[in-house]
């Protein structure tokens, strides 16, 4: 019997043929979340001229360093709607925040330092030099390489794009994800299952864990176990142009197991279907031409911890993110537990707010065909494979469960 694969090792193989997809151009709107594929040069100078940094009067300042000091209002400056003169000796022009600094004027003063009465104003507060102005290239000048490729858009850095003056940027491709079920023992939910039959669901974790990564995803439902229908579903989603096609049950070897089967008859490359992990041993990874293959196990909290161990993953290569792998952190075990055997566990688990820090209990009943504990999990408690028994109150490892 061959040896099952370490987990490390599976995800390995899972990311070394997995490169960024292809760049395309996004509206800001949409572009939320993705990876930038080349460097972004601001466009533009920001802000482009002197600016007002408050409400009051652009003057000299060597007309207003000793007051109080008697002006001529001779205009009005506001936001987009500059002064055409200039600010000669003796002289100031009312400006708002934004307004253009007019010709003449090196100083702001604010309209709290002044008393006016019609076109005179009276300063009552010395103002330096550049006091209150926000020189022109203050934020960013044009050419300047502001965002650099490989960096995950945020909100903040959508503004600093706009502001750049890129209505579009360049970011890698969404990757399009089939997901397709096989199994004559399922039933569409709504559905009232004969004997021997069961509710589908793993698809519907897989699907949405899929768009919570942004992901296009295609539902190819469920098909029955017949090698020419399961063939026929292979095509359907190569001829997609999926990147990744997503399996669900019958990756094993048994008589009805058919997944496999049905994509070697495809040219499937197989890279390995069986890991030293629990829940999930039989799963598989493949490739089929260009399109990426994961055949995830039939139960459904196997399904579910594959997609966050290997799915999740491979769809951030596929986005160009390098943030990829799951995000391991530390928690105290609530209750003592034997020592593990040759396969990790990935075992779920409450999360509680303990007096020295969370605190990971794993529910008693693990049975990886069991949804409630999932569903009321907050973690998932990872022991090694050959971990020693361990006590309550002793350092775990814990992978949170987002929504």
């Amino acid at each position: 019997m061959a040896a099952l694969m370490p987990v490390a090792e599976a995800l390995r193989r899972v990311l070394e043929g997995a490169a960024p997809l292809p760049a395309e151009d996004a509206t800001l709107g949409a572009a939320h979340g993705r990876v930038l594929a080349v460097d972004l040069a601001a466009r533009r100078t920001q802000p482009p001229d002197a600016l007002s940094a408050m409400d009051g009067y652009a003057a000299r300042a060597a007309d207003v360093s000793t007051v109080p000091a008697t002006l001529k209002v001779i205009g009005e400056v506001a936001a987009g709607h500059p002064f055409e003169g200039q600010v000669g000796p003796g002289q100031a022009a009312r400006i708002f925040t934004g307004g253009v600094l007019p010709p003449g004027a090196d100083t702001v003063v604010i309209q709290e330092n002044t008393t006016r009465d019609g076109d005179i104003v009276v300063v009552t507060t010395a103002s330096a030099k550049g006091r209150h102005i926000r020189v022109a290239g203050l934020d960013f000048k044009a050419g300047a390489v502001l965002l650099s490729k490989g960096t995950r858009l945020t909100a903040r850095d959508l503004a600093l794009a706009a502001a750049m003056n890129h209505p579009t940027v360049p970011v890698h491709r969404t990757p399009k994800v089939a997901v397709l079920a096989t199994g004559d023992e399922l039933v569409m939910p709504g559905t009232e299952p004969g004997f021997g039959e069961i509710v589908y669901s793993n698809g519907y974790a897989t699907m949405a864990l899929a768009r919570g990564e942004g992901c296009d995803v295609i539902d190819l439902g469920i098909v029955a176990d017949r090698l020419e229908d399961t063939i026929a579903a292979v095509r359907r989603a190569r001829d997609a142009g999926v990147d990744l096609l997503v399996t669900s049950g019958g990756a094993s070897v048994g008589d009805y197991d058919l997944v496999q089967k049905a994509l070697a008859s495809e040219g499937l490359a197989l890279s390995f279907w069986k890991v030293a992990l629990r829940p999930g041993r039989p799963m598989m990874h493949g490739r089929l031409g260009a399109m990426h293959v994961l055949g995830l196990p039939g139960n459904p909290v196997s399904a579910f911890v594959c997609s966050v161990l290997f799915l999740i993953p491979l769809i951030r290569r596929l986005a160009g993110r390098t943030d990829v792998e799951p995000r391991i952190e530390t928690a105290l075990l609530g209750c003592d537990l034997p020592a593990n055997d040759e396969r990790a566990d990935y075992m779920r688990a409450t999360l509680t707010d303990g007096p020295r820090g969370p605190v990971a209990t794993p529910f008693a009943e693990q049975d990886s065909s069991m949804l409630v504990p999932l569903a009321k999990a907050g973690c998932l408690l990872v022991r090694e494979a050959h971990d020693p028994a361990a006590r309550a109150g002793s350092r775990c490892n814990i992978l949170k469960l987002g929504l």
